[in-house]
């Protein structure tokens, strides 16, 4: 059997979105409940595709949208941050319906590594869309859009 393409394992829903009851007493009050939505992968894509030239969005807004439409306390991180690399990998992957994966910075700002190209074509396609990156570190280095806050996209502007 051949192996699944990064757009299969988008298209693969797995019976989601499911929310999860969390029993575990630490994650409740990190999170701040005990309902956990796990999404399926094409609403990463979908609110990811929706993210307009100039402006960012980071993992946390998006976890933080989902959780509210599917009225759940919280978003499983984990999940989050496989589905949003899987629709960056998914749309580096095909010759049509591209999205502008770059767009979308980890929580804080910072960019991904694990996005097709790695940090360098992040980098590339967000100072061409006028953003400045900055380094934190000394021996293991981290790249940030400065002020990336000022830029955040409004996702109550987007219905999936």
């Amino acid at each position: 059997m051949a192996q699944k393409t990064f757009n299969d394992k988008l298209r693969d829903s797995k019976d989601l979105p499911k929310i999860v009851v969390v029993e575990n007493e630490k994650s409740i009050k990190i999170f701040g409940g005990k309902n956990m939505l796990i999404a399926p992968p094409l609403e990463y894509n979908g609110i990811m595709a929706k993210i307009p030239k100039g402006k960012l969005i980071t993992t946390r807004e998006i976890r933080e949208f989902l959780s509210k439409k599917h009225g759940a306390d919280f978003t499983c991180p984990m999940t989050a941050g496989i589905f949003i690399s899987l629709a960056a990998q998914a749309s580096f992957e095909r010759n049509y319906s591209k999205i502008p994966f770059w767009r979308t910075l980890k929580s804080g700002g910072e960019l991904n590594p694990k996005y097709p190209g790695g940090i360098e074509f992040q980098k590339e396609m967000l100072e061409c869309e006028g953003h400045k990156i900055i380094t934190k570190g000394r021996k293991f280095l981290r790249y940030f859009v400065e002020d990336y806050e000022n830029n955040l996209y409004d996702l109550s502007q987007i219905i999936i």
